[in-house]
């Protein structure tokens, strides 16, 4: 096998037709269909089922896929680093955060970064924390930013940055509102807006509520934060959530109220075993060096 018939394999299992994936590597039809042909011999396995000229993917080619993705991927990481070295670039770093960080935290750390080592490529994905942890210890990214809640991995290395305290976020004409602090019974009866079952603080949240004895009334579910607090400002419902979600909203619809009891966890820095690069080192000294802005806006404690 090789790059091109990973490359056509990729898209048609992206695109779902050979039609499309010719568009999409701008290459014809019977050129395609040749290339999926000589792969599927090469691996050695049924990759697709054949009906009336169609083709479509078997079990073992949605599988398969995930391992193709993967290296393919990588091939694109030598290709980043070898252009890097072309343009004298001094370095790289990959960073791997649940989306509330990238979209909040990170995007003034990486902007001052960038300032300051204007030669280094940076590059950030956004996961959740499952994604996160797995691309660490797999080496897909150099650091990840996340949170410690209920974290056991002994082949993790974790730097705790900062405390942070879950809120609750509700729109400002809430009747609850001008209360300076929530006490989780006083949302009997409420409508949630929630994380998906499945995230950790979802979990830690759930458990929270089964102590008090009574169950939420969730309204919603979505998988960001992001898509929360968008909900709790149209008075879908209200949502006990990162602190870092007040950074999201418009602060004349909605606002934060601590919760009682408390639910914390830490904010961390996570990588395999090894000393940090030079780069590495720097990146983390940013990272700590936006704290104090944090602290002042009420995200961390």
């Amino acid at each position: 096998m090789n790059l091109r018939e990973l490359e056509s394999f990729n898209a048609f299992m992206t695109y779902g037709s050979v039609t499309k994936a010719a568009q999409a590597m701008n290459i014809s039809q019977p050129m395609v269909s040749r290339l999926l042909n000589s792969f599927e011999k090469s691996v050695g396995f049924a990759l697709f089922n054949r009906k009336r000229n169609q083709l479509s993917p078997t079990t073992e080619a949605l599988q398969f896929h995930t391992t193709v993705l993967r290296s393919l991927n990588s091939l694109r990481e030598i290709e980043t680093q070898a252009r890097a070295i072309a343009n004298e670039q001094l370095g790289s770093i990959r960073i791997a955060a649940q989306p509330i960080y990238v979209d909040t935290y990170l995007l003034d750390v990486v902007a001052k970064f960038k300032r300051a080592h204007p030669n280094v490529s940076v590059s950030i994905a956004d996961t959740g924390l499952e994604g996160m942890l797995d691309m660490v210890t797999t080496r897909q990214c150099d650091l990840g930013i996340g949170i410690t809640l209920d974290l056991q991995d002994p082949n993790m290395e974790v730097m705790p940055l900062a405390q942070c305290r879950a809120v609750c976020l509700m729109p400002c004409n809430h009747r609850l509102a001008g209360f300076e602090t929530i006490d989780i019974d006083l949302l009997r009866g409420e409508s949630f807006v929630e994380l998906s079952i499945g995230s950790p603080l979802r979990t830690k949240i759930d458990y929270i509520f089964q102590i008090a004895g009574w169950p939420r009334k969730i309204a919603v579910e979505a998988r960001t934060i992001r898509t929360i607090s968008r909900l709790v400002e149209r008075n879908v419902g209200i949502a006990v959530i990162d602190p870092f979600a007040t950074l999201l909203v418009d602060e004349e619809k909605v606002v934060a109220r601590p919760l009682t009891p408390a639910i914390e966890w830490d904010v961390a820095l996570f990588r395999s075993s090894g000393e940090l690069s030079a780069v590495e080192r720097s990146f983390l000294s940013f990272l700590r060096a936006e704290l104090p802005d944090l602290r002042k806006a009420g995200c961390v404690l």
